[in-house]
């Protein structure tokens, strides 16, 4: 069930309208986890299984690591990693792990073929196995103490809004708005069906209705693309997975608010990045931050030394690149990132004076070249496959617009780079603010315009089909 779907709209009414009628609020938390566990069994109803496990092995072990005479600590957390950690392991990397074993057999010089892995992959495993390991871990180290209500742990592992693609929202944020029932005004729900409609327009008209087509178009090409397509089809890619996923994360801050929940920011416009430290605290925050405190930190972080630093932000990035796919391009996706927050590191040890760091011409260069660099690195994210991205990327450095055909038409070309265009631009005004300090300066009579204008664009692009978002497959 996509939120951009008319089934979506419907179930989400029918919430909405329950969800008024004057129940007790224990009453209320027990719909919201049976409309959790329905939301996630539209896609395959078996795999609800998975999240159950998830929860009942993560509940109980973190009461027992709560107890007040805990033993067998260690193992009682390793219980929880594995369990989790397999489950994701099994059934995302199962196949890819077979797979590179056989190419690693065949570099050897041995020949071996396994059995093709038919594993589907559960919706959402990568999203909500962080979460509830997130839990148990704070629980372990201290940091948190084992919540009172299975229920309200349940649905915390459950919650429909996020559960598929996130934001991989921590206990602490959501459990303790379980504690009372939330008051929910038409402030709330008015905000919330903004960010809603807001999110839906980001993913059907700006992601898949102009973005979408220039990028796959350039990525499905049989022959080899120009210099000038290659550019237009990767800064098209940048802008639909920004507005396809934001759009996705709006939607699900939205449709929690509407319901009295709030669930953390997980963009700040990252194309007004100044370097890639900035990136990575304004992309996927939720994510990054996750890293940063159950991998990077326990890693050692920056505490020793430099050189473990770079080695600390280059394994965090990488096992941030596979977290995204089973694939080896991930990875190099991944790496990158990490090369590009240790040259940043080793760029910020040559002395500059403030005035030239925060001056005009600094600062734009320094956003233009982060996001060409993120642009860059964005092609091993949508290729499929290294033959390819080395292909674009070649075609990209070359910077020979004439010589080869284009296979973009003028207004498939001027059409992308409109949107990139006033992607970059919204980020670069937008930079310090968020879009509700932005809704304040607008005239209220104009919201409803605003908003019509959007809802009318997104009838029009549907066309029938609901597209599914990108972070879905990880």
């Amino acid at each position: 069930m996509l939120f951009n779907s008319i089934p979506f709209v419907i179930f989400f009414s029918c919430i909405l309208a329950l969800y008024q009628i004057p129940f007790s609020w224990r009453t209320k938390k027990i719909g919201l986890l049976v409309a959790s566990y329905l939301f996630y069994m539209a896609w395959n109803p078996p795999f609800i299984l998975l999240i159950i496990l998830s929860t009942l092995i993560d509940w109980f072990v973190a009461k027992r690591l709560g107890g007040p005479n805990a033993k067998n600590r260690a193992a009682l957390i390793v219980t929880s990693l594995a369990t989790n950690l397999g489950l994701l392991g099994y059934f995302k990397y199962g196949g890819f792990l077979l797979e590179s074993f056989e190419q690693l057999l065949s570099l050897a010089g041995f020949q071996a073929s396994f059995p093709q892995s038919d594993i589907i992959l559960p919706v959402g495993i990568s999203f909500y196995t962080f979460q509830t390991l997130s839990y148990t871990i704070d629980v372990y180290r201290g940091k948190a103490k084992p919540w009172t209500s299975f229920l309200d742990f349940a649905l915390y592992v459950s919650f429909f809004p996020q559960l598929v693609a996130g934001p991989i929202v921590r206990s602490d944020v959501f459990l303790p708005q379980c504690r009372k029932q939330p008051v929910v005004g038409w402030d709330k729900i008015n905000w919330g069906l903004n960010l809603f409609i807001l999110g839906v327009f980001q993913k059907v008209v700006l992601a898949d209705g102009l973005l979408a087509p220039v990028a796959d178009k350039v990525y499905s090409a049989k022959e080899a693309v120009g210099s000038l397509d290659a550019w237009i089809g990767t800064l098209a890619f940048s802008g639909q997975i920004f507005c396809d996923f934001s759009g996705y994360s709006s939607c699900a801050i939205g449709i929690a608010l509407c319901l009295g929940f709030k669930l953390p920011d997980n963009f700040r416009f990252p194309y007004a990045a100044r370097g890639f430290s900035d990136f990575w605290q304004r992309w996927h925050i939720s994510l990054s931050s996750w890293l940063r405190d159950y991998l990077y930190i326990p890693l050692g972080g920056n505490r020793n030394g430099k050189t473990r630093t770079y080695i600390n932000l280059s394994v965090t990035m990488l096992l941030g690149g596979l977290w995204h796919g089973a694939s080896w391009t991930f990875v190099v996706w991944g790496g990158l990132h990490g090369l590009y927050l240790v040259v940043e590191r080793l760029l910020a040890r040559i002395p500059l004076p403030e005035s030239v760091r925060s001056g005009f011409l600094f600062r734009a260069v320094a956003t233009l070249a982060t996001f060409i660099a993120v642009s860059y690195a964005w092609v091993f994210f949508r290729a499929t496959g290294f033959g390819q991205a080395f292909d674009i990327v070649q075609a990209m450095s070359s910077f020979t617009l004439l010589g080869s055909a284009s296979i973009l038409t003028p207004l498939e070309s001027v059409s992308a780079m409109l949107a990139v265009s006033g992607i970059l631009l919204s980020h670069w005004l937008l930079r310090n603010r968020s879009l509700e300090q932005l809704s304040y300066t607008v005239p209220w009579p104009l919201h409803p315009i605003i908003n019509a204008v959007m809802v009318t664009l997104i009838i029009n692009m549907t066309a029938g089909q609901d597209q599914s978002f990108i972070y879905f497959q990880f």
